[in-house]
């Protein structure tokens, strides 16, 4: 089927939607060249229509076991070629029946190179995907117009889990209490690797049960939206502070930057890719890291007490936060690397060793 899509400005690009049906949501890029089933499963791209760079797409098909939530979370694929025939001897069918399953709708033979130029000169934005079945192109432009941006969405709602529920492991040493605010399978599956038992709360569960007496440390997951938008959840990892060793990723990056008294503002066009180079400060060693995020927290705001640890080297902004004198720390970047390099890996071994240091 014939289709456009359609930016917030009015740019308009030609393409098809082949599954039958269009969508909408804020048009991102990602640079990863493979890996296209754990970004569409990542809960950290809810409410985003994902622009693969990399031409083709499906090209080994789908796989249970690459799943990083239960079902995708993107609420568009936005590519050049869809590849229907997978070619990979353990594929479990093919990405347009899986996506056309979910009801994500996928927009070819767009020309990707042009809109991600697109996007990085104007910056991510709204956008709907127009099938010639919704109207006049004219009708089109201006639906898109009137989507709201993604700055004030507070979406962790949307994807995070509705019960506590616990990941037992056993023997473990440790005990953590891990604040879901959409967080992927990959990061449970690392904590559990580093030998922690883990129990996951939704995401607005109050700071109190987060510090029961069972728990010996807290993590602050990933998840999608406006981090200014979600003043409760900052609120209550205020509370966390100076009570229990933190580590937060992405998203619990960002709530720690607001809870240390920080503010956090939208980028351009993001970092969404698995090419991403950060340097460690404190070693001077640089990591390629995996990144997902539209939002960083604003350096010039924080305390004296809070210590940059890693910036990025394409546009030096925060990439890692440290406390001076309490065991906390927190990263911008994905070091669960799915997809991606695991150059970062070793942070969850540095929780696991806080964890030791600070036993109560």
């Amino acid at each position: 089927m014939r289709a456009h899509l359609i930016l917030k400005d009015g740019t308009i690009f030609r393409g098809r939607a082949p599954l039958g049906f269009g969508g909408g949501g804020e048009a991102v890029f990602t640079t990863a060249m493979a890996g296209y089933q754990e970004i569409l499963t990542d809960p950290s791209f809810a409410g985003q229509m994902v622009t693969m760079t990399f031409p083709e797409q499906g090209i080994y098909g789908i796989h249970a076991d690459l799943n990083e939530a239960v079902k995708p979370w993107a609420t568009a694929l936005l590519c050049r070629r869809l590849n229907s025939q997978p070619d990979h001897v353990l594929s479990e069918g093919e990405l347009g029946g899986w996506l056309k399953k979910h009801r994500i709708p996928v927009f070819t033979e767009l020309d990707t190179r042009a809109l991600t130029q697109h996007l990085r000169d104007q910056g991510s934005q709204p956008g709907i995907i127009w099938t010639e079945g919704d109207g006049s192109l004219e009708a089109g432009v201006a639906k898109a117009k009137a989507l709201p941006d993604m700055s004030g969405q507070a979406l962790c709602a949307e994807v995070s889990c509705r019960d506590r529920y616990e990941i037992v492991k056993e023997g473990a040493a440790y005990r953590v209490a891990v604040l879901d605010g959409g967080i992927k399978q990959s990061i449970l599956d690392q904590l559990s690797a580093a030998g922690l038992h883990l129990e996951v709360f939704p995401w607005d569960t109050p700071a109190t049960e987060l510090l029961a007496s069972r728990f010996h440390g807290v993590f602050l997951s990933n998840g999608p939206g406006d981090p200014g938008a979600l003043p409760g959840m900052q609120a209550e990892v205020g509370r966390l502070i100076g009570q229990r060793p933190i580590f937060g990723i992405c998203l619990g990056h960002q709530l720690l930057g607001h809870a240390f008294g920080g503010t956090t503002f939208k980028l351009k066009f993001g970092h969404r890719g698995a090419n991403q180079p950060v340097q460690d400060l404190e070693t001077g060693r640089i990591e390629i890291t995996a990144q997902n995020h539209g939002f960083a927290v604003d350096e010039q705001s924080l305390p004296p007490e809070i210590m940059v640890t890693h910036r990025h080297l394409s546009d030096d902004t925060v990439e890692g936060l440290r406390h001076r004198t309490l065991p906390i720390f927190s990263l911008q970047h994905h070091p669960e690397a799915s997809p991606g390099p695991h150059d970062a890996r070793s942070a969850f071994g540095k929780f696991l060793k806080l964890l030791q240091e600070h036993k109560q």
